[in-house]
């Protein structure tokens, strides 16, 4: 029963109403189990199923039991392989980690965890301008406002201070010469106009210069706005705040094609269509999204509006707090802010993840200029799904997952890690998109503007939680989708756990390896930034890039094609550097790498003309796109995995086309690398042999070849964030009733993908990192033998 002191009477009402809600809720919810929509999601949990935890009091009697058989031994019930590998749920992990897996994950048991339902309430609910924490009793204010309540107007102004020469302030992303929402910083047409919510933007209200030679770029004169074109009544002059969709399609009218729909919500050539926005788990049905933040239902809070409080309904409550035990307070106790106690089943570990204030997240999502920034996702004029090739949407996809998973838990004493939700993503693709946002005080550099909002994220959650001195951040887990990963990573939040989509120890690589200036990491003073590397493998784990599911693959199984359609011994195209045609003109992209790789092994010609020293027939090494991408990966044998500004995609894209990946980038760990075993499925060439990498590679026998091929074709589904792909997929059954072609080839799919990796990660570290042990063995029994358990020293 909950404790309750110094309540005031002016909640009696309401904690009444909710105790009501409450009780017919719980009765509703025995009665009347929810059931998940997909068969997927029935076995969300259960191919999870190795993650530990630790047993409630009752088990103790089992506890006992198991301390008298005889301790597992590990090493000689699993051993390794030539490749020192120990084989489970199908991917060769590194022999420690195999074996614990291997030999932990099926005696693990369920344990009850009590999960906090919050209660408080917020200054003038928010004066319904944001969202009330109720676990906190903070307002998450919208995009615009501030305050304890919600009720300060804030004013993000679209464009720079003016000046003579540049009357609209000098250019920037949110540049405005029409109606600029100073809540947003985003430019319309504004009122007055036929279509006051049309969006102007960037070229849109300005005077663009027509080009005098062929092939050249029409260039945009930002000191001379075109307000006579884009506001004109006159169908014959190009227009665009009165322009008419219809007459528009029909060739009736004129219009300006520098003005299009960048904004998210919108769709249409004249954005005459209002769409979903994308927001964190599309809200989880209990809001609604405002382009890109969460706008609650009574009673529920989170960036994803999945938390309930006291003052929701049981019934509504989310997979991962059901089925749930709740105890109802003594009514004759209530009349203050309280909270109820749900007694959920769930299995470790257990993982909290904070609700930030929106300026981490929610914030950096409404305010986006471009709706593909930063996000996985938009939606059509059917609101159907559309996935983006954006890399960095796997922050966002992991996000949801762990939002979603059965994991989730909101006690923070049970957690064993903390997740810390910093978007980083779309601050690196916003950073400069408006003066808020500006990187004038960071040397122009976008990494130590990042840097600044993961520190202040680190105050927030150390000046409002506990959690975080208990292991002084140990247990903690932060996800930096930057090219060269946690490099910018303030000194404050270094014992952490860092997710990353490239590891590098800076063994070899010591400097920033990017070729773009404003992503340079030399210049942070070591004061902010300390003198950590860029990653550690005891402690951080590389994570895949995001790729969209692409349909033509799934169906035709491009991962599954055997040894006899591989016709190319080695394949890459991509981006060659400066000797090519559109290649990148700085000698330091890629660290090189490529351009060497191109000068021994170019199969097409560059802009002299010539071809590589050394190519061959069945060797193509090309800047030419190809119009059969992930066909050409699935017809060759080994696969090129060259580094661009930090990490690129072609990890990802070789295993998920079947492909042997060759990597070539010293020092630097690639995605699982210090946990799965890469010698049995990879090849790693060091930058030194470059010249004989051919050589190397026809060396390799039949045998081996084919042992690599079938690993990679056991593991490529680790490299796919198919967990949170689903999720959307029933979201859109869910409204529209219909499972997209995409959704159901991945239903056919079961084996483990990212999110089940990551989590059999943390299922190891949580019992086998020795500094988690003063924290572990605190808890009571963890459901496992001991030789799962390993010695506190």
């Amino acid at each position: 029963m909950i404790s309750i002191k110094n309540w005031k009477c002016s909640w009696s009402l309401v904690a009444t109403s909710a105790s009501i809600v409450a009780l017919v809720s719980v009765v509703h919810l025995f009665l009347f189990p929810v059931v998940p929509s997909f068969d997927y999601l029935t076995n969300r949990q259960a191919q999870n199923s190795c993650v530990p935890f630790n047993g409630s009091a009752e088990e103790q009697t089992h506890h006992v039991l198991e301390s008298l058989r005889p301790v597992l031994d590990l090493d000689k019930r699993f051993p390794f392989d030539l490749h020192k590998a120990v084989v489970y749920r199908n991917a060769p992990w590194k022999a420690e980690i195999g074996r614990w897996l291997s030999g932990c994950n099926a005696v693990t048991r369920e344990v009850k965890i009590n999960e906090v339902i919050g209660g408080k309430g917020c200054k003038s609910d928010c004066s319904s301008l944001g969202v009330c924490n109720h676990e906190l009793g903070q307002c998450r204010c919208f995009h615009g406002y501030s305050g304890e309540g919600c009720s300060e107007r804030l004013q993000f102004e679209c464009n720079y201070p003016k000046t003579p020469e540049l009357p609209y302030g000098r250019w920037v992303v949110s540049i405005c010469s029409a109606d600029c929402d100073t809540t947003r910083a985003m430019c319309f047409c504004g009122e007055g106009t036929k279509y006051p919510n049309r969006p102007v933007a960037e070229a849109c209200g300005f005077q663009v210069n027509v080009p005098t030679e062929p092939g050249a770029p029409r260039l945009t004169d930002w000191a001379k706005a075109d307000l006579d074109n884009i506001f004109t009544t006159n169908t014959s002059k190009p227009g665009w705040c009165n322009v008419d969709p219809v007459e528009a399609y029909e060739s009736r009218v004129q219009f300006k094609e520098d003005c299009d729909c960048k904004y998210d919500g919108l769709w249409g050539r004249f954005c005459e269509v209002p769409v979903l926005s994308t927001c964190i788990n599309q809200c989880s049905g209990h809001g609604y999204c405002r382009g890109g933040f969460c706008e609650c239902d009574n009673g529920w809070y989170g960036a994803d509006c999945s938390v309930p409080s006291v003052f929701s309904s049981i019934k509504g409550w989310p997979r991962w707090l059901q089925p749930a035990q709740v105890d109802i307070p003594d009514m004759q106790l209530m009349g203050s802010p309280f909270s109820l106690n749900a007694v959920v089943k769930k299995k470790r570990p257990l993982i909290y993840i904070y609700d930030l204030p929106p300026d981490f997240n929610s914030l950096l999502l409404e305010g986006r200029h471009f709706k593909f920034d930063c996000v996985n996702r938009f939606y059509d004029n059917r609101n159907a799904t559309l996935w983006t090739d954006q890399l960095y949407g796997a922050q966002m996809a992991l996000y949801e997952s762990l939002l979603a998973s059965p994991h989730r838990t909101l006690n923070g004493e049970e957690a064993d890690f903390f997740f810390v939700p910093v978007l980083d993503a779309c601050i690196i693709t916003r950073a400069d998109d408006a003066p808020h946002l500006s990187m004038q005080d960071h040397m122009g550099l976008r990494s130590s503007l990042t840097l600044e909002l993961y520190r202040k994220a680190y105050d927030h959650i150390v000046e409002q939680y506990s959690f975080w001195n208990r292991s002084s951040g140990r247990d903690h887990i932060w996800s930096f989708s930057w090219d060269e990963g946690a490099c910018y990573a303030p000194k404050e939040i270094w014992n952490s756990m860092m997710l990353v989509h490239w590891g590098n120890t800076n063994s070899k690589h010591k400097n920033s390896t990017t070729a773009y200036g404003a992503d340079n990491w030399d210049g942070i003073p070591s004061t902010k930034r300390g003198n950590h590397p860029c990653f550690d493998p005891e402690k951080d784990l590389v994570l895949p890039a995001w790729k969209r599911p692409n349909l033509a693959s799934l169906s035709s199984k491009l991962w599954s094609w055997p040894r006899e359609r591989r016709k190319t011994l080695f394949y890459f195209n991509g981006n060659l550097g400066p000797a090519y045609l559109d290649g990148r003109p700085e000698s330091t992209y890629s660290m090189g790498i490529r351009q060497k790789v191109a000068e021994e092994f170019g199969s097409s010609p560059n802009k002299d003309g010539k071809l590589g020293k050394q190519h061959a027939e069945d060797v193509i090494v090309t800047s030419v796109q190809s119009r059969n991408y992930q066909e050409d990966l699935a017809s060759s044998v080994f696969c090129g995995v060259f580094p661009g500004d930090g990490w690129s995609g072609r990890m990802e894209d070789s295993i998920l086309q079947g492909c042997i990946p060759v990597i070539i980038q010293d020092g630097i760990f690639l995605p699982y690398e210090n946990v799965l075993s890469y010698e049995s499925f990879a090849v790693r060439i060091r930058e030194d042999e470059i010249p004989n990498l051919i050589k190397i590679l026809r060396e390799f026998n039949e045998t081996e070849v084919e042992f690599k091929l079938a690993n990679v074709q056991k593991i490529w589904q680790r490299f796919m964030y198919r967990d949170s792909i689903l999720l959307e997929a029933e979201r859109q059954k869910a409204a529209f009733r219909h499972v997209e072609d995409w959704a159901i080839q991945l239903m056919q799919l079961n084996e483990d993908d990212v999110l089940a990796t990551f989590l059999q990660v943390l299922h190891f570290k949580l019992h086998n990192d020795p500094w988690r042990q003063q924290i572990v063995h605190r808890k009571t029994d963890f459901g496992l033998p001991q030789g799962c358990l390993r010695k506190n020293n």
